[in-house]
């Protein structure tokens, strides 16, 4: 799976995108980001408020109960504005 990472959530993080290997049993984009947040401190404070992250999987906004593959790319970014 791909993970990209946009904006403040990049620089949280301290990585544009990375490769990972779904874990068995994981299955959603909630799941994912629990997971996510076991692996590491910069995790935890990135995705410390869920409501401030949105998710796009295959370029398709999902929500946190959005199913999820191996062969997915997984974008997490803050909401978008309009002016």
């Amino acid at each position: 799976m791909k993970i990209m990472y946009f904006a403040w959530v990049r620089e949280m993080t301290g990585k544009p995108e990375e490769n990972i290997e779904l874990p068995e049993g994981l299955a959603t984009v909630h799941q994912l980001v629990a997971w996510l947040k076991l692996q590491d401190d910069v995790y935890q404070r990135a995705f410390a408020d869920e409501s401030m992250i949105r998710v796009a999987v295959n370029q398709e906004y999902v929500s946190g109960d959005g199913p999820i593959s191996n062969d997915d790319e997984v974008a997490f970014f803050p909401p978008v504005t309009g002016g």
